[in-house]
């Protein structure tokens, strides 16, 4: 069986620990090649007590010496952040590896090292040439995806857009069928109060996302809204919907990650191949002392697992 590739993250956050917390982790079943710095997770190894077991194979794309301080910005970090996410993008492209795991990188030092996007989604994007891509953020209870995401709240009212609904609830309910879900029921979040309370709230919900709606369900898909925010994603954690399309980052990620950031994964829907992460960041705060927490990670290996699995014949989300 072919592995998953396994990036580092930043090596001067948490992601070094948390890798080789996941992989020697008697919970992590299937094979894995990790993309990164020797020397970081030597040191990470030390740091946490746990070695990085044998049956693991690390892709040695950078030579950090002297290893950078932890927690700290750095542009090497995010230039090194990038090369990992860049070969494990070659490796899914060329088949040599069932799925993209990634750890933690961070949105400024990628700025430090001039590249110009705000995170992994927008990397994986270029990188692989995709055009129609979303982001999804799942745990056993909820799964959201995004219209918006690495953006201002102000610029992301104009990036909502009736195309753009239409094409996340397209790519949303691709993706559910895909894994699995028959006739997968899609709710769409308003924008405004109350789903705009029939225009009293401002019209977007109105003229913007109830078209996208309507075209939606006359391509056969049950999609359903706008519903006010407020409530449809405890509707949909109670099972009335199989997912929810959100209109922005903190709408759609707030209520993932309040039921638990251990227990929430990343997917990155529309690429060619599976990618999965954790749906939680550096914690410089955290570097360098051994307690970080590396249950995302372990969901985010599970998942692409799960995804890619022999019989269930997947090329990508």
């Amino acid at each position: 069986m072919k592995p998953l590739a396994l990036t580092m993250g930043d090596p001067a956050g948490i992601g070094p620990e948390i890798v080789v917390k996941a992989c020697a982790d008697p919970a992590r079943t299937v094979p894995v090649v990790v993309i990164g710095d020797p020397a970081a997770l030597a040191r990470a190894a030390a740091t946490t007590g746990v070695r990085l077991p044998e049956d693991v194979d690390v892709i040695p794309e950078t030579c950090l010496e002297p290893p950078l301080p932890w927690g700290e910005l750095d542009a090497r970090a995010g230039a090194a952040s990038y090369a990992y996410i860049r070969r494990g993008v070659e490796l899914a492209l060329a088949g040599e590896v069932r799925a993209l795991v990634t750890a933690p990188v961070n949105k400024e030092a990628l700025r430090l090292a001039g590249i110009g996007h705000p995170g992994h989604t927008e990397i994986l994007a270029e990188l692989s040439g995709t055009t129609d891509y979303a982001m999804m953020m799942a745990n056993d209870e909820l799964r959201v995806v995004l219209v918006t995401v690495h953006q201002s709240l102000r610029s992301a009212l104009d990036a909502i857009t009736t195309e753009r609904v239409l094409d996340v609830v397209r790519l949303t309910h691709r993706t559910l069928c895909r894994t699995g879900t028959a006739a997968p029921r899609v709710a769409v979040a308003g924008l405004n109060p109350h789903a705009g309370e029939n225009g009293l709230f401002g019209r977007e919900d109105l003229d913007v996302i109830a078209p996208a709606v309507r075209a939606a369900r006359a391509e056969g898909i049950d999609a359903s809204g706008p519903w006010p925010a407020d409530t449809v994603f405890m509707r949909a954690r109670a099972g009335e919907f199989d997912a929810v399309v959100a209109q922005y980052h903190d709408q759609g990620l707030i209520p993932v990650k309040y039921l638990g950031l251990e227990r929430g994964v990343n997917i990155t829907v529309g690429l060619p191949f599976v990618r999965t992460s954790v749906d939680h960041g550096t914690a410089f705060d955290l570097a360098g002392r051994g307690v970080a927490d590396h249950t995302s990670l372990l969901t985010a290996l599970r998942h692409a697992d799960a995804l890619t699995a022999p019989s269930e014949g997947l090329q990508g989300l």
